[in-house]
């Protein structure tokens, strides 16, 4: 049977959601779906330019991807709340990832204007897909307010440095009803595999990808990591155990004469 993925009104066959920053050209993006096998890619609205096509990044996208603009550069609920309006208004669509950054150092997100934006975006017919620092009370007013699914960080955005917030990320998983994406700092297709078989819905990768040596084949390898992740959470993995377990009886059909 099919594993499909049901979200924000959408019927997808993919768990890898894509970004579109750092590339050494817009060209690349075709390439890097196509490789991955993802469907759905996020996209700043701020590299948005409708006067300039060669420079427009929405020229790149395959039509049969599903656009994520996401609120990046916004500081506040406020701002992020114009720049999803923007979007919708420009024929993006409802899906919207809510970041709200205003810290220029780590560049974590505030959890609560967060919160904010996501209550109003909601209520006005968006799926909104809220970025933020794992917490399992900010993750449970979410829920709340109306998201579509929560997207912790694995690692400060673009570090590349892993699963860093397992085991908060862990406790999201198994206690927030929504899809569990997670987002920044999976820097290898490993940790992506890792994060799915601990039960995660999807993850979301930018950074990783885009900063390879082959960004394709890195593409390729993380639609794999995350396709096996997944399949080996429904498969159920055994048991961990402190001492040996023979696979096969040590005694049977050796005998003494």
């Amino acid at each position: 049977m099919q594993d499909l993925f049901h979200i924000g009104g959408k019927e997808l066959t993919s768990r890898l959601l894509l970004g579109t920053g750092k590339y050494a050209s817009n060209q690349m993006i075709p390439q890097i779906m196509e490789a991955s096998g993802s469907q759905v890619v996020t996209v700043a609205m701020r590299r948005v330019d409708t006067d300039f096509e060669e420079e427009n990044i929405l020229n790149h996208i395959p039509g049969n991807c599903v656009l994520m603009p996401n609120t990046s550069g916004a500081r506040n609920a406020q701002e992020a709340i114009r720049i999803a309006r923007l979007a919708r208004a420009a024929g993006c669509g409802d899906w919207v990832k809510i970041e709200v950054i205003s810290d220029n150092r780590y560049l974590l997100p505030d959890n609560y204007e967060t919160i904010k934006a996501t209550e109003v975006l909601a209520a006005e017919g968006f799926q909104v897909f809220p970025y933020m620092s794992p917490d399992l009370m900010v993750a449970k007013e979410l829920v709340k307010v109306g998201a579509a699914a929560v997207m912790p960080l694995g690692a400060p955005i673009g570090s590349n440095r892993g699963l860093k917030t397992k085991e908060l990320v862990r406790i999201l998983i198994e206690e927030i009803p929504l899809p569990i994406i997670v987002d920044a700092g999976i820097g290898r297709p490993s940790e992506a595999a890792e994060a799915m078989e601990m039960g995660a819905a999807a993850i979301l990768v930018n950074t990783a990808v885009a900063t390879a040596r082959d960004p394709v084949i890195m593409a390729r390898a993380f639609g794999m990591a995350v396709e096996a992740g997944r399949a080996a959470f429904l498969a159920g993995p055994g048991a961990a155990r402190q001492y040996a377990s023979a696979s096969s009886p040590l005694t049977g059909f050796l005998r003494e004469d």
